[in-house]
């Protein structure tokens, strides 16, 4: 089996305003690390179009309707200080979900032995009934829920490694006891919730949250101690990965001071686990990075990861 590259051109034409960090020249410093000689084994596919279905099952429809109403034919909307929309956010918010949702079809079904959805907008702080922080739509949240709704699974399991709590993925399966979510983040920061304290309706979240400055090192023993052992203990039969790039040290918005090869340390202790519970697969989804140089470069081990582990 092979690494399926789940992305879209439409997701070049969510234009958010001059100077936002969440901007079109993320994907392009992906795309072009992508093309190296060393990814041409990639399954690339193009993202499908999501549909309501898909989203219905994270988001209720009066906000599926606001996003739908808020779309503009020319100029930008403002949804939020940080989010915006351009006349073509609403279909590549559409790809973000479809790509998730073909990603977990593909990686359940053996087409491919994992998954990387490189679309934007990114999802993981929309939470049910509020768009905000760049996002739109719950990508990582309505993958695990296809995942249980539709391909008929009984536990999955949401890792995000984001430098931001994923407020908005923690939001949508507060109540799903089929769902185990796990999050390390910088605490103090942006949005302000992921306190230890925050575990669910079920006892099935976990927040883990990092001072500033802690490094790499840090992280690896809160991963090694705490996350990776209470995922094992759940024996989920998909992981899904918020894989957001924004703790590396280059990157503008925070300040955890990860190096490019923490990212592929997690990778790696991240399909340990698939390998040990799961059959190795795993559906990580494209959140936040807004370094260029340290997005493609942690973008590219990240996946060069997933292809030697998805052989």
């Amino acid at each position: 089996m092979t690494t399926a590259l789940f992305t879209h051109p439409d997701c070049l034409d969510h234009i958010n305003p001059p100077g936002h960090p969440e901007q079109v020249a993320r994907l392009k410093a992906i795309d072009a690390a992508l093309a190296a000689p060393g990814f041409a084994t990639l399954d690339r596919r193009e993202a499908p179009l999501g549909d309501e279905a898909d989203i219905r099952r994270a988001h209720p429809k009066v906000h599926l309707d606001r996003i739908r109403a808020s779309a503009p034919a020319e100029g930008l909307t403002q949804i939020d200080p940080d989010t915006s929309m351009s006349p073509g956010s609403l279909t590549a918010a559409y790809r973000a979900v479809g790509g998730a949702v073909a990603a977990v079809d593909a990686v359940l079904t053996g087409e491919a032995g994992n998954a990387f959805v490189a679309c934007r907008p990114p999802g993981h702080h929309a939470e049910r009934a509020r768009p905000m922080g760049f996002c739109l739509f719950s990508n990582a949240a309505i993958a695990a829920l296809h995942a249980l709704d539709v391909q008929g699974l009984d536990r999955v399991a949401v890792l995000d490694f984001d430098v931001h709590h994923g407020n908005g993925t923690q939001d949508v399966l507060w109540n799903e006891s089929r769902a185990r979510f796990a999050s390390s983040h910088q605490m103090p920061l942006y949005p302000g919730t992921g306190g230890a304290h925050e575990k669910g309706a079920y006892e099935q979240i976990l927040n883990v949250p990092l001072s500033e400055g802690s490094g790499g090192e840090r992280m690896r023993a809160e991963w090694e101690g705490s996350i990776l052992p209470w995922i094992s203990e759940f024996r989920p039969e998909l992981i899904v990965v918020s894989a957001g790039f924004d703790a590396h040290a280059r990157d503008p918005l925070a300040g955890l001071h990860w190096q490019t090869e923490d990212f592929g340390w997690l990778t790696h202790r991240i399909c340990d686990l698939a390998d040990d519970v799961c059959d190795g697969r795993v559906v990580s989804t494209l959140e936040g990075g807004y370094d260029l140089e340290a997005l493609a470069e942690s973008v590219a081990l990240h996946v060069e990861i997933l292809m030697e582990r998805g052989k």
